[in-house]
This record gives structure tokens, sequence and C-alpha cells, in this order.
């Protein structure tokens, strides 16, 4: 059962409460370069990405918000560490969100000033407390870097905000350690209501990065905890919105396009099936349907393993099988199989 959260909108994007859960990511351009920031945002579009972060290190990023919210569609958040007026800038130059901590900003008088511009625009604040930026003090009163030392940091965080009767807020507490985020976001669950943005901070290379971001982000949802995810690779965004959508695909949570059941192959297997997986995969990219493919090696557990499956496909000797929620349907030249599999599809 999912947890329950407050609600916030991000532009036109509902996070907690009963929202569906969102996938973000962060461009990984210069933003002062408007142009290649919007090119790559318009990347992350067409790939599903439902919220953007952009840095704002200076001035000049800020200014180039008002650029870059012109050319995209999904909402913009801007990520701003230390300085009270990048946020004020990105406020004025329209940006949906913020990610800052209020704690590292400045005086009180400032941080009043940030929230005042926030609420006029209603505009959600990210409180993000990473185990890398805990304070030396916090550390010592919790013996280490864990759940407890990073939850406190997020309590101050929040009580900064609350106390300026500002509620409009959303927490994430990330670690590079799977078991602390857990851990952490468990804790937080208990005494927050919150919506989370949940995910593992600096995970790694696509492929490390993907299953620890898998792991940790899975293990999270399948708690019921977590309103939007973002997965942190060392590589282009693109893969991060891709991998993130298929963490909800695996968990049930987004039905929005065709899954693949394959059989890992064996000795059984006599038609091409690594190949044939491929080739089906790349047809069926851009079909919206919310249904499941099986393509097996052989027809002894083919449609019995696959019986919740939609569609399916059971190999034989340079022929195979077709069925369709675990009955036979036709036996098709191993030639052929991927434009009839392709055709049952588009019946359905």
């Amino acid at each position: 059962m999912r947890r329950k959260s407050k609600e916030i909108f991000i532009g036109n994007v509902g996070i907690g409460g009963e929202q569906p859960i969102t996938v973000q990511s962060m461009t990984n351009t210069d933003t002062r370069d408007a142009e290649k920031t919007i090119k790559q945002i318009l990347e992350l579009e067409k790939e599903g990405c439902d919220l953007v972060r952009v840095a704002v290190p200076d001035k000049e990023a800020a200014e180039a918000i008002k650029r870059i919210k012109q050319g995209i569609n999904i909402p913009l958040i801007a990520d701003i560490h230390f300085d009270y007026r990048l946020a004020l800038n990105s406020i004025k130059n329209g940006v949906d969100g913020l990610r800052i901590n209020p704690g590292n900003i400045g005086s009180k008088d400032k941080v009043r000033e940030v929230v005042l511009a926030c609420k006029e625009r209603q505009i959600p604040i990210r409180i993000g407390v990473n185990s890398g930026s805990i304070k030396r003090e916090v550390i010592e009163k919790y013996k280490g870097v864990n759940e407890d030392s990073i939850v406190y940091s997020a309590l101050e965080h929040i009580r900064i905000l609350e106390d300026l009767n500002y509620d409009n807020i959303k927490i994430s507490l990330k670690a590079t350690d799977v078991e602390l985020t857990v851990n952490a976001y468990k804790k937080a669950a208990e005494i927050i209501d919150y919506p989370f943005h949940i995910g593992i901070t600096e995970s790694g290379t696509p492929w490390s990065g993907t299953i620890k971001s898998a792991i940790g982000i899975g293990s999270l949802l399948l708690m019921g905890i977590g309103d939007t995810i973002r997965v942190s690779l060392t590589g282009n965004p693109v893969e991060e919105v891709r991998v993130g959508k298929q963490i909800l695909r695996t968990l049930g949570l987004l039905k929005d396009k065709i899954e693949i059941i394959s059989c890992p192959t064996c000795g059984r297997t006599q038609i091409d099936l690594i190949n044939l997986v491929g080739r089906v995969e790349e047809r069926i990219r851009g079909i919206s349907k919310p249904i499941k493919i099986a393509i097996m090696g052989c027809a002894v557990n083919g449609p019995g393993e696959a019986r919740e499956a939609d569609l399916g496909i059971a190999g034989g000797v340079g022929c195979a099988l077709i069925f369709k929620k675990g009955e036979i349907i036709k036996k098709v030249e191993e030639d052929k199989l991927l434009d009839e599999l392709i055709n049952e599809i588009e019946k359905l």
C-alpha cells in the first residue's frame, strides 16, 4: 500500500497524494547555453520525462531559464546552492520548482524573501539531503552518517520553512549506499507527510548504476514509499528516464508499453531466439499498448510458462508456435515469425 503523503504541484504535474509516480531527470548541459539545454530537454520529453531539473550556478544561468521555458513542454526545476539571489532570479524568469536547502542560502531574511516569492507563484521547494552534505556537528551528534543524521538534517531544513508558514515542500534523502538510503526513507516516512523524491545518488555508470538504482528505488516503491523518482547515472540523462520508466513498468506502476517476457534460451532452443527478441523489441518500440508478449525458446514450457501473456512465440525446429493466452493459434516458419507476431499485436 502506498504511503499517504501531501499532494503538491510542480507546474501542471502532481506529486504525492494519489498522483501517479513521476520520472524526472537533470540536464548535463551548460544551462547558460539555452539552445543546447532545450535540445536535451526535448530528447528527455520524447523518452517520457515528466519533470526536468537544471543547474543554476550563476546569474547568467538564471537568466537563461526564461528562454528555456519557452522551448520546452514539461515543468522546469532550478537546482540552486548557497545564493538566494539565484533562486529569486529563477522564480522571476518562470521556473516551476526549486531544489534548494533553506539552511545554506543565508540569513532567515534571505530565506523569507525566497519563500514569499515561491508563495506568490505557488512554486514548491525540494529539500534535498545527501549523505555527503551533512553538517559535522550533526554527524558527531548521531555518531556518523546514518539514517538518524540524514533525517535530522532534513527536519532542520523543514523547520526553517515551516516557521515561515510554508509547506509546499517535497523531500529527498539520498545516499550512494542502497541500504542507508532505504533506511533513511523508511524512518522519514514515519514522521514526515511531505511527498518523497527518491533515488540513489551518484549511483554510477549506465550499467552498474542501473542495477544499483533499480534495487534501491524498486525496494522503496515496493514498500509504498516514493512519489517521484530520479535515476542518477554517469552518462546521457535520456538513459536515466529510460531506466526510471522501466522500473515503474516492472513494478506494474506504469502500463504504457508492451512488456516482453523472454526465456534465457537453453539446449532445446532451435531458432535464433536472441536475435528474434532484439528484432521484436525494435519493432514494438513505438507501439503503446499495455500488453505482454512472451518469446520462448521451445514448445515444452513456452505456452505454459507464459500463460499470462497476451501473445507469444514458442520455438520449434525452424518454426515456432504462436499462442494467445496460453492457447496455440498457429504454426509459423521461422523467417515469417516476426511479421506474424507484429500482425497479431496490431489486431489486439
